[in-house]
C-alpha cells in the first residue's frame, strides 16, 4: 500500500495567536466591501435627523450606517426578513463584516426600516446619481414596464360589498338567535338558581360572532366612503370637462347648459364628499400615480363586486397570467445603458394606462431630463399618452395591440398616409424597419430587471402593508438593483 494523502492541519477549537482584520475574512472585491463603501459616501441626514430628536437618555442606538448597510446588503442577496438578517450576523460572513461583531435584534431591524421609509425615496435617488456619475445612465432610450407582486395580504381575505351586506345581515339573525337564546337560559337558571348566582361572561360563540360582523361593519363603511369620494372625483372632472367645453362653444345657450351640468355636477361632488376637504390624489399631471377607484354607482354607493380587504385595505386583486393575486403593481422606468432603473412607482391600479405620465415626469425629475425615446407595451397605449411624449421631445415607441406569439406585422415603408389618426400613426411607425429594431429592445430593456428582483433575489411578496409603505419597500428593491449594477461595473466611491 502507497503513502497516505495528508491533510491540510484544521482544529476548529484553535484559539486565533493575532486578532484577525474583517478585511482578510472576505475576498478584497466582495459585495459586502462595497456597500460598507458606498454607505459612507450617502447622505443620511435624514436619518441622523430622526435620530437625534430622540432622548439623548438611555441605550445607545446602533450606528444608522451600519444599521442601513446590513438592509441594503440583504436586499441585494434576497435576505430581506429582519429576523433572517438578525441570525446573520451570526452565521454569514459578509453580515459579520457589516455589524462588526455587533448583533442588532430584529426588532430593532424592523423598526429602522419602518421608521426611515421616507429616506429610502430618496435613498433611490441617491443610487440613480451615483449610476449617472458612474456613466451607466445615458437617457438614450428607455423602457417602461409594470410587474404585480403579491402584498402581505391573502385574496381570500377580502370580501366583496354584495356578500359583506349579506354576511352582516347574517351574523345579526345569528347573533338575535344566540342573545334569545342565552336569555332563555338566564330566565330558566334564575327558576332553578335564584336571581342572587352570578352569570358568567358572553359565550365564546356569540363572542366570536360580534367581532366578526364588528370588523365586516367596519369593513364596509369604509368602502362606502371610498366609493362616495371616488364617485366625487369622477363628478368633478365631469364638471371640469363642462367648464372646458363652455369656453369652447360659441352658442351661449350652449355655453349656458354646459355650466349648469357642470355646476350640478359640482354640487353632487360636493355633497358626496360632505366634510372631507381634501381630494385624492391626482390620476394625472402632477408626478403621481393613479390609484384604484372602488367601483361606485351614480348615487355614490359601491357597486355589488367592489371589494376590500381586510389585512391590507389598499391592496387589490389583480389578474397575472392566469392566476389573480392580492397585490400592487410595481413600475419601473430602465435605462439602456445598464439597465439602471431610473423612476419608480407603485399603484394599486392593475391597468397600466395612466402610468406612462407620471413614470416619464419622474425621470426627468431624477436624471434632469426627459428620455430621447420610450418603449412600452400596448398596456401604456393611448392617444394622450402618445400626444404627451410629442409634447415633450420624447420619440415614443408604444404598442397599440398585442399580437399572438410567434406572428410579426409586414413591415411598411415610405411616409405615412396623412389621413391616420394617432393610433394610426403609431402603429404604422412600428412597422417601420426603424420601428421594428427599437421596439424590439423593450423587453431585453426592461423585462430581466424584473426578472433578477424575482429570481434572482426572491421577491415574491411584499413585506410591509399600506401603500405609502409599499412604495418604499419598492424603491429599496430598486435602489439595490442599481447599486448591483453599480457593483458589478467596477465602480468604486473615490
Amino acid at each position: 500500500m502507497g503513502a497516505r494523502k495528508q491533510y491540510r492541519p484544521w482544529n476548529p477549537g484553535q484559539g486565533f495567536l493575532v486578532p484577525p482584520s474583517p478585511h482578510e475574512w472576505l475576498p478584497e472585491n466582495d459585495l459586502a466591501y462595497f456597500i460598507l463603501d458606498v454607505v459612507e459616501e450617502l447622505d443620511i441626514s435624514a436619518i441622523e435627523r430622526v435620530v437625534q430628536r430622540r432622548d439623548p437618555r438611555g441605550t445607545q442606538p446602533y450606528h444608522p450606517r451600519m444599521m442601513l448597510a446590513l438592509i441594503l446588503y440583504g436586499y441585494c442577496i434576497g435576505v430581506v426578513s429582519s429576523r433572517k438578517v438578525e441570525q446573520a450576523t451570526y452565521r454569514d460572513l459578509g453580515f459579520c463584516v457589516i455589524a462588526a461583531g455587533q448583533h442588532p435584534d430584529h426588532t430593532v431591524i424592523s423598526d429602522f426600516r419602518q421608521r426611515h421609509l421616507e429616506f429610502i425615496r430618496d435613498l433611490f435617488l441617491q443610487t440613480v446619481r451615483l449610476c449617472q456619475e458612474a456613466g451607466l445612465v445615458r437617457l438614450g432610450r428607455v423602457a417602461l414596464d409594470g410587474s404585480k407582486v403579491e402584498a402581505n395580504a391573502s385574496k381570500h381575505k377580502a370580501m366583496s360589498y354584495e356578500r359583506m351586506l349579506k354576511k352582516e345581515a347574517e351574523l345579526g339573525e345569528e347573533i338575535d338567535e344566540l342573545l334569545a337564546r342565552a336569555e332563555q337560559t338566564d330566565q330558566e337558571e334564575d327558576t332553578r338558581f335564584g336571581r342572587e348566582s352570578r352569570g358568567d361572561e358572553l359565550p365564546e360563540e356569540l363572542q366570536r360572532r360580534q367581532g366578526r360582523r364588528a370588523k365586516i361593519r367596519e369593513a364596509r363603511l369604509a368602502l362606502e366612503a371610498e366609493a362616495a369620494q371616488a364617485r366625487a372625483s369622477e363628478l368633478e372632472e365631469q364638471a371640469a370637462r363642462q367648464r372646458a367645453q363652455a369656453e369652447l362653444v360659441d352658442d351661449p345657450a350652449e355655453q349656458k347648459r354646459a355650466s349648469t351640468r357642470a355646476a350640478k355636477a359640482e354640487g353632487k361632488a360636493a355633497a358626496l364628499r360632505g366634510d372631507d376637504d381634501e381630494p385624492p390624489p391626482s390620476s394625472s399631471g402632477d408626478g403621481e400615480l393613479p390609484r384604484h377607484r372602488v367601483p361606485a354607482t351614480p348615487d355614490g354607493a359601491p357597486k355589488p363586486k367592489a371589494q376590500r380587504n381586510f389585512t391590507d385595505p389598499e391592496s387589490r386583486i389583480m389578474k397575472r397570467g392566469q392566476a389573480y393575486l392580492q397585490g400592487y403593481n410595481g413600475q419601473a422606468m430602465v435605462d439602456d445603458a445598464a439597465q439602471v432603473i431610473v423612476a419608480t412607482g407603485v399603484t394599486n391600479q392593475a391597468p397600466d394606462q395612466e402610468h406612462l405620465e407620471p413614470l416619464l415626469e419622474r425621470t426627468k425629475e431624477n436624471c434632469g431630463d426627459y428620455p430621447d425615446e420610450a418603449l412600452a407595451d400596448a398596456g401604456y397605449w393611448s392617444d394622450s399618452n402618445a400626444a404627451y411624449c410629442e409634447a415633450h421631445g420624447v420619440d415614443g415607441y408604444i404598442a397599440t395591440g398585442r399580437l399572438k406569439h410567434g406572428e410579426e406585422m409586414p413591415p411598411v415603408r415610405g411616409p405615412p398616409p396623412g389621413d391616420l389618426d394617432s393610433k394610426g400613426r403609431m402603429r404604422r411607425k412600428l412597422r417601420t424597419k426603424k420601428g421594428k429594431k427599437v421596439y424590439a429592445r423593450r423587453k431585453a430593456i426592461v423585462e430581466p430587471v424584473f426578472g433578477q428582483m424575482k429570481e434572482v433575489r426572491g421577491l415574491r411578496r411584499f413585506l410591509l402593508r399600506g401603500l405609502r409603505k409599499v412604495q418604499a419597500e419598492w424603491d429599496l428593491w430598486c435602489a439595490t438593483h442599481n447599486l448591483l449594477k453599480l457593483y458589478r461595473s467596477g465602480w468604486a466611491p473615490t
